[in-house]
This record gives C-alpha cells, sequence and structure tokens, in this order.
C-alpha cells in the first residue's frame, strides 16, 4: 500500500481514515479514567494539518487507514478536539488495551525518526517523504540516497544466583526504584556477548547460562528491548562505570515485601522479573502488587 500513490491518494480522501496526532513526543488520547487512543478526521485538524507530505501512513487498523501527524511546538499543547490531551504514553500505556498502546508507540516513534531525518546522512540535502511517509529521499540529485527507519536493540536482563536477583538502580529514578540491567548492543557483537558486557561492566558480575526471553519495542525513543535471563558465576557487587547508582542482591521475600519498588508491570523489566519470582512458587508477583504504573513524576 505505501508503493501505490493511487492508494495513498484515496486513503487521504476517505472519511474514515484517521490521525494520530503527536505532540512533544506526547500522544493524544480520551479524557477520563479509562482513556483510549484520540482518532481524529482530518475536518478536525487545522489547515496546515492536512499536507500529505507531513503525513505518516502507519497502514489499516481494523476497518480505517491510520495516519500519524507532528504537531510541533514548546508552547500550550494544540487544542484538537474536546475531551482529549496529549500524554507521555509510559503514563498512560498501562491503562489502554494492548493494541492501541501498540498503535500509539508505533506513532511516537515514526514520528521521531522523520524528525532526526530531513537532512541526508549522506551529502546532508534536504530529504522529502516517500512511500506513505516510511522513506526519506535526498533531494539532492547526484545523491538520491534512501533513508528507512531504524531502531536500536538494545539488552535487558535478570540476572540470578538462584536464590536472589541481581537489580540496580539509575540516580535520576524515583526513590526506591530498582529495574534489571540494560545496555545498547554495539557494532559487531552478538546479543550474549552484550548481555555479558554490559552486566560485567555495570555491576562488576561475570555471568554464564545467557537464555533468551521475550523482547518489546520501546519508543523512547527508539529501541527494542530484548529480553534475557543469565546465571551469576560471580556475586561482589562492583560499580566500574558508573552507570548505576546502586546494585544489589534482592530475594523473592524481599520482592514480595514492597522492597524495592519494581518496574510498571508494561515493561519488560517487570516481565523478567516476574519470571524469575513465579518460578519460585507461591502467589505470584500480580498478586502480591497487582498493577504497577509510572509514578506521577515521570
Amino acid at each position: 500500500m505505501r508503493v501505490d500513490p493511487a492508494w495513498f491518494g484515496a486513503a487521504l480522501s476517505d472519511p474514515d481514515s484517521r490521525v494520530l496526532p503527536v505532540w512533544n513526543s506526547r500522544n493524544l488520547v480520551t479524557e477520563g479514567a479509562a482513556p483510549h487512543a484520540a482518532y481524529l478526521e482530518f475536518e478536525q485538524l487545522p489547515a496546515a494539518g492536512r499536507d500529505e507530505s507531513e503525513l505518516i501512513l502507519l497502514g489499516r487498523f481494523g476497518a480505517r487507514s491510520i495516519f500519524a501527524l507532528e504537531f510541533q511546538g514548546s508552547g500550550e499543547a494544540p487544542l484538537l478536539a474536546p475531551g482529549t490531551r496529549f500524554e507521555d504514553l509510559r503514563m498512560v500505556a498501562p491503562l489502554l488495551a494492548a493494541e492501541e498502546a501498540g498503535l500509539l508507540s508505533y506513532a511516537r516513534a515514526m514520528i521521531y525518526w522523520r524528525h532526526q531525518h530531513r537532512f541526508c546522512g549522506t551529502c546532508g540535502t534536504n530529504t522529502v517523504a516517500a512511500r506513505g511517509g516510511h522513506v526519506r529521499i535526498c533531494t539532492n540529485p547526484t545523491c538520491k540516497h534512501e533513508q528507512f527507519p531504524r531502531i536500536d536493540p538494545a539488552i535487558i536482563v535478570l540476572i540470578s544466583d538462584g536464590e536472589r536477583a541481581l537489580l540496580g538502580r539509575q540516580s535520576g529514578w524515583p526513590e526506591g526504584r530498582y529495574s534489571t540491567i540494560a545496555g545498547f548492543v554495539e557494532p559487531g557483537e552478538s546479543l550474549e556477548d552484550a548481555v555479558a558486557r554490559e552486566v560485567l561492566e555495570e555491576t562488576g558480575v561475570q555471568v554464564d547460562s545467557i537464555e533468551y526471553h521475550s523482547s518489546q519495542p520501546w519508543p523512547f525513543p527508539s529501541s527494542l528491548m530484548l529480553g534475557f535471563s543469565a546465571h551469576a558465576v560471580t556475586t561482589d557487587i562492583h560499580l566500574r562505570d558508573q552507570e548505576l547508582e546502586d546494585a544489589r542482591w534482592f530475594t523473592r521475600a524481599d520482592l514480595a515485601s514492597g522492597h524495592p519498588k519494581i518496574p510498571p508491570n508494561i515493561s519488560i523489566s517487570f516481565r523478567l522479573i516476574e519470571n524469575w519470582f513465579n518460578a519460585g512458587g507461591g502467589p505470584t508477583l500480580r498478586e502480591i502488587h497487582g498493577a504497577v504504573t509510572w509514578p506521577a513524576s515521570r
């Protein structure tokens, strides 16, 4: 569909098509205790927002064509429709249906990518959108370099010595919050090597038995989190690269008691902790703590 100009034009003129606005990396949602993604009609957009070159075709969602559109400005959020507000996706994702949370993540990530690739990485000339907004093409006729959306692979890992889990915290996190160890994959590095390196660099702990668990898109701004578990060969902690403010070993009893505070249950970090915790038997982590969400300050 993206490469068919006729289909793209038909989608633009279809009254059933909808737009997902993004402003300052925030998504538009409906107000209330149970928010939903706010789908706007083209007629609800300011005239400047109807420029097809600024629209990114996300695809078909249900029976509708869905576009993403960025609204720029650092002042007050634009008022686009009654009963809607712009929110940080990390705040509202636990309250959204999984499909809508994924769609808003997609819109946010694509807007960020487009914003970062307005100029050619080869010759520096302006780029223009093509193929429904999923390609940026250099306007220099002697270059015509094409840029495509990219993501940054990052590993995230739950390390255990059997009865304890190794968790760390960064200085800017809410007080008492600890999480699994994470870091970006470097060029020429396998995922397993990245796990071992990041854990050693950040905590001084050596690991083996590295096993893949699951993944999660994390468009803050453009990562793909690849989750693993690993066994600790050594247990002495040394904060070698100072990326963490603290790192400690915690037992299942510690986590059950609420210390430390754990990441929200929309995150892959929670799932990794949950998988290890539940393997010990007894009440599950969700049964003990229920839904864990981002604090309002984030």
